[in-house]
């Protein structure tokens, strides 16, 4: 018992399964309460019914499961994730397992590193393996019975961890200085400053060569460039003269100009002059026979049967 650090006035948990014996279980107990005393607390809870149980989260300064002699107590991920929320910040858990020393596939027991993983990751700190022997014959009889499992390479490993001093979500004011802080800017050379500063006393100085911005254009800098220049390696290139997307060397606008061109030309033109008036001053084979008056130069759409019948 002193191997747990009980101590009087502390609350204590002890977790059993269908493995523990009652004798041992009650003979545990008994000693418990003589160590916690009357202002501490023993509370037994069948790990069946742990997830289910009233529990307020750190009820509790140890929590010792699987400890009962001759019992055999597997642990889930639900149940030590369970038994940290119900340890105060700063408790301890303390518990026996049986484990695998062979490599096994899909075994439902684990092997040593595998429950000290299993601790760390339920958010316990400090878990260390405390003692490791061969399981007694009563207990390589429970893990058979209750189990239902068989090898010859099990062993008993009792493991302990620490629940940190602080509540999960819990939140803490960070201290930060308020002391002001300088610019942080480096000094500044002032025979460097001088050498790159250009006053307008400089500008009237003789000795200061300014350079002309038009001396360094070349003459053929200076000429207007052909627009077919600027054109794309592929722009209008193909049998069909075709402008690239977003066109800007000047082929859309060319393009567009000459297909106004040829619409205008492809108009039909007029024998006598008086197409716009109206029918009544057109000839009998006039195209717009039929279509109302319109102004000079007007662009006028014609149907294939008005061509055909003209």
């Amino acid at each position: 018992m002193a191997d747990f650090g009980i101590s009087a006035g502390q609350f204590v948990a002890v977790i059993w399964d269908k493995s523990s014996p009652v004798e041992a279980l009650k003979d545990l107990v008994d000693k418990l309460q003589a160590l916690t005393g009357d202002e501490g607390r023993v509370s037994v809870e069948n790990i069946n019914q742990l997830l289910q149980s009233a529990h307020k989260e750190s009820s509790f300064d140890i929590v010792l499961s699987g400890v009962i002699p001759g019992s055999t107590t597997l642990h889930s991920a639900e149940i030590l994730a369970e038994m940290a929320r119900i340890l105060r910040p700063g408790g301890c858990l303390f518990l026996k397992e049986p484990v695998e020393t062979a490599v096994v596939n899909n075994s439902k027991v684990k092997t040593a590193s595998k429950l000290c993983s299993a601790l760390t990751l339920s958010g316990l700190v400090e878990v260390k393996e405390l003692q490791r022997e061969s399981l007694s014959p009563e207990e390589v009889q429970s893990v058979r019975e209750h189990l239902a499992y068989h090898s010859d390479s099990l062993l008993s490993v009792q493991i302990t961890g620490k629940k940190p001093n602080f509540e999960v979500g819990s939140s803490s004011q960070l201290k930060l200085s308020t002391a002001k802080k300088s610019s942080g800017k480096p000094a500044v050379d002032p025979a460097a400053a001088k050498l790159w500063t250009l006053s307008a006393n400089d500008m009237e100085d003789e000795s200061v060569d300014l350079i002309d911005s038009d001396e360094l254009l070349d003459p053929e800098d200076l000429k207007k460039p052909d627009p077919a220049s600027l054109r794309a390696p592929s722009c209008g290139e193909g049998k069909k003269r075709k402008a690239c997307k977003n066109c800007t060397c000047g082929l859309a606008e060319e393009l567009e100009k000459e297909k106004s061109r040829d619409q205008i030309s492809s108009q039909p033109k007029s024998a006598c002059g008086n197409c716009y008036l109206g029918d009544a001053f057109r000839c009998a084979s006039c195209p717009y026979l039929g279509m109302p008056a319109f102004k000079p130069g007007e662009k006028v759409l014609l149907s294939d049967s008005n061509l055909h019948d003209a």
